[in-house]
């Protein structure tokens, strides 16, 4: 089929690769003059595992195409992808204007029928908006030009998107016609030929599905986070609560993990959308609510615990942190818990020494980038040198079996902050060191 895709952000760019290396012919469209050009040069904006690799190759054997010019992307597009950003908007709500401009483009520039389809990550009713745009750029344009609105709202994982979106757990599409399902049905097949992912479904539904999801796993991390601050009080370790509940196949073992807090470009953004979207529609979200709160203060967690140890005035000590992004396997700092420890602890005075394998450029140059009191560095062994104490952050591969003889000897004290519960306490306790869990007293 052939294809177009707006938006070569981290959805737009991942979904447009893979609908090609399945053999279709697809164009990546975006108004960043500079991002088109470093993609036909072969250089990936985003750090995702096998990305790279796939957009190369598919580039070059002619698959997968990028431009600026959506009016040539669209002239023999079947089916277009809106993969655009939905920016959080300082009310809390999704702003939509970027996915409404490219459905202005749509109706000012298609010229045969066309499924349109949402992919970004959009509120209820936005399909609905979608179509008045195009229909309403066609009204001008004095053309009886047809065209359907699709919802497929993505599940990708950062980290492992490739895999995700080519072996889906399941392909959510909302349609208001049994022809649009057709089209989807097929373009999604090669996906889904070992078994049968493929759930239909009215549009406001499929776009409910998507928050809902991410709603849903943001509350089991903030469960079991606020559950890990009631151990600290009364005793009990968390670590052991864990596998004691995840052992129920009601509950299982997924992302009930206690942790310093969720981040990233999803969970965040689309829990304060989805609260919006209640309260307009007159209702209190208490859970949701209580899932950002937790969330909030869970970020503070560590920080906290190393004011605590070290006292409120940190101007005569250095931090070694280890991992800055919201989760291994990205570069992504978007709502990371790390922006949120490294500033609450500089703001008393302490100096940081941070690594983390993929995030640095992130870090430097947009999220921490006016924060002077970091130094970074190229191996998480250099950061511990003349450190008082490692706080690990982000649970990257290379931080689960550490040299703990290596940490002993660069850093000034045998102390440790664990943001993500990776290592053995009685063990740590045993060789000495100071060890600090979450949801451990």
């Amino acid at each position: 089929m052939k294809i177009s895709v707006i938006g070569t952000g981290y959805v737009g760019l991942v979904s447009g690769t893979c609908f090609a290396e399945m053999g279709n012919s697809v164009t990546c469209v975006d108004v960043d003059e500079k991002k088109i050009e470093k993609l036909k040069n072969g250089v990936i904006p985003i750090y995702e595992p096998g990305l790279e690799e796939m957009v190369l190759n598919n580039y070059k054997i002619g698959t997968l195409k990028f431009t600026t010019n959506i009016q040539e992307a669209l002239e023999n597009t079947k089916i277009c992808f809106i993969a655009v950003g939905t920016p959080m908007g300082e009310d809390g709500s999704a702003d939509l204007k970027y996915v409404l401009a490219v459905a202005k483009s749509i109706g000012t520039f298609m010229k045969h029928h066309m499924y349109v389809v949402d992919k970004s990550t959009v509120p209820v009713g936005t399909a609905d908006k979608v179509r008045a745009t195009i229909q309403a750029e066609l009204d001008i344009r004095g053309s009886n030009l047809t065209f359907d609105v699709i919802s497929n709202p993505e599940f990708l994982k950062e980290g492992a998107a490739i895999e995700d979106f080519m072996k889906p757990d399941r392909v959510v599409i909302g349609a208001d016609n049994e022809n649009a399902f057709d089209v989807m049905r097929d373009l999604y097949s090669p996906f889904t030929r070992n078994h049968d992912r493929f759930i239909g479904m009215d549009i406001k539904s499929a776009e409910m599905t998507k928050y809902a999801a991410n709603a849903m796993l943001a509350t089991k991390i903030s469960f079991m986070n606020e559950m890990s601050q009631i151990c600290e009080k009364v005793g009990a370790d968390i670590n052991k609560i864990r596998v004691g509940i995840g052992s129920d196949s009601r509950i299982g073992y997924s992302f009930i993990y206690p942790g310093c807090g969720y981040g990233g470009s999803c969970f965040p953004k689309d829990v304060q959308a989805l609260i919006k979207t209640a309260k307009d529609f007159g209702y209190v979200p208490k859970i949701l609510d209580a899932v950002e709160e937790v969330n909030y203060s869970q970020k503070k967690v560590i920080s906290n615990k190393v004011i605590n140890r070290f006292g409120e005035d940190l101007s005569n000590f250095t931090f070694a942190i280890w991992g800055l992004s919201f989760k291994p396997e990205t570069d992504d700092m978007r709502e990371a818990s790390s922006i949120t420890i490294i500033n609450e602890l500089t703001n008393k005075g302490a100096k940081i020494k941070a690594y983390d394998p993929k995030a640095r450029d992130e870090a430097e140059h947009f999220y921490l980038k006016d924060n002077k009191n970091i130094t970074y560095v190229d191996s998480k062994y250099t950061a511990l040198s003349d450190a008082d104490a490692l706080i690990l952050v982000t649970e990257w591969k290379e931080f689960r079996s550490p040299d703990f003889d290596e940490i002993a000897k660069r850093l000034k004290n045998k102390i440790i902050f664990d943001g993500r519960n990776q290592y053995n306490k009685e063990k740590l306790n045993s060789a000495g060191f100071e060890y600090f869990q979450i949801g451990v007293r």
